[in-house]
């Protein structure tokens, strides 16, 4: 059967199991509801008076969503798909993780010519890791955007508070005068406040969204401004030039271990690159490592072939991990 049927016939089994978990897990959910976990989360819970009608219709994924969300292990997948800002439910997370995992497996097995089950695993263990590597990147991209637009950020609160604005009018101005990502998240706190929580509360939202650490001595700052009393501008202007001085000393550290980093990254890539590439070049040779022939680790069980490729595997990681430790310095 030629590769491009089984592959058509794989992905519309995919869509069909899809459709299917669509099907079963059916509901209604408020309208005012969707609303509010748009901007509170799923973590505050509002009541509305039995009165109060709305317009509603069954929304399947955001139902399968919140079955998926109230398991606890899925939610360190729902605190990384909010950290990343991705448009994304939790079961269309998981979703785009089966498929990539299934697609790269199935491209694995039928691209070398003699099919091996080995690539095919290998490629589908790969594909698992796409959806969450993307994630990962995505928010961490937008933490580094937050914490280079965090000490401008202070200094318009600062203004605004010297100005006679109160602290909820200073985080309007911020949310309307500066861009993404801060904007949208001081915004989200602006929201959440008139929406019935409290600063403290929707601050610590925020800080769930964005744990920077910067960021956790601002929300500390205000909180015991709002307990105890003080000049917050003052204090707000203090750890305006914290911040700047510490992104400043982080950006000459970046810049002294760059060649360590890539050092990093050409010593761990080489070997595989390398090796992928004689296997192009020769399967037949390379194949060696994995067939389950003479000579053996444990008689007609573990190959030596196995064991050369589990050695290289671990010398390349401890390799890998030495080498960020060695570069990874905290301010």
């Amino acid at each position: 059967m030629p590769p491009l049927i089984i592959i058509g016939g794989a992905l519309a089994i995919l869509l069909m199991l899809g459709a299917g978990i669509a099907i079963v897990v059916t509901g209604n959910q408020s309208a005012v509801d969707k609303r509010l976990e748009q901007f509170v989360g799923t973590a505050t819970v509002v009541d509305l008076p039995e009165s109060v009608e709305v317009a509603g219709g069954p929304d399947v994924a955001d139902r399968l969503d919140k079955a998926l969300s109230s398991r606890n292990f899925f939610e360190p997948i729902r605190e990384r798909i909010s950290r990343a800002d991705a448009k994304l439910r939790v079961s269309e997370y998981m979703i785009l993780v089966v498929a990539s995992g299934f697609l790269t497996a199935v491209v694995g097995y039928f691209l070398p010519q003699e099919n091996s089950l080995v690539i095919a695993g290998i490629a589908g263990l790969l594909g698992l890791r796409i959806p969450r590597f993307y994630v990962q990147t995505m928010s961490k991209r937008r933490m580094q955007a937050f914490d280079a637009q965090l000490s401008d950020t202070l200094n318009l609160w600062v203004n605004a508070l010297r100005s006679g604005y109160s602290v909820l009018q200073s985080m309007e101005a911020i949310a309307t005068e500066l861009p993404p990502p801060i904007s949208v998240e001081f915004e989200r706190v602006v929201q959440e406040v008139r929406l019935g929580l409290s600063v403290e509360q929707a601050l610590a939202n925020m800080y769930r969204r964005v744990p920077s650490e910067d960021l956790d001595l601002v929300i500390t700052a205000v909180n015991i401004q709002r307990e105890v009393g003080g000049n917050l501008a003052e204090v707000l202007d203090t750890i305006s030039f914290t911040i700047r001085e510490r992104v400043r000393i982080k950006g000459e550290i970046r810049t002294l271990t760059a060649q360590g980093r890539v050092s990093g990254w050409i010593i761990s890539l080489l070997p595989i690159v390398l090796g992928f590439v004689l296997w192009l070049i020769n399967p037949e040779y390379v194949a060696e490592l994995w067939v389950r022939e003479d000579p053996w680790i444990f008689p007609q069980v573990i190959p030596c072939g196995w064991l050369v490729i589990a050695f290289s595997g671990m010398m390349i990681g401890a390799g890998a991990y030495a080498i960020s430790k060695i570069v990874d310095i905290e301010v």
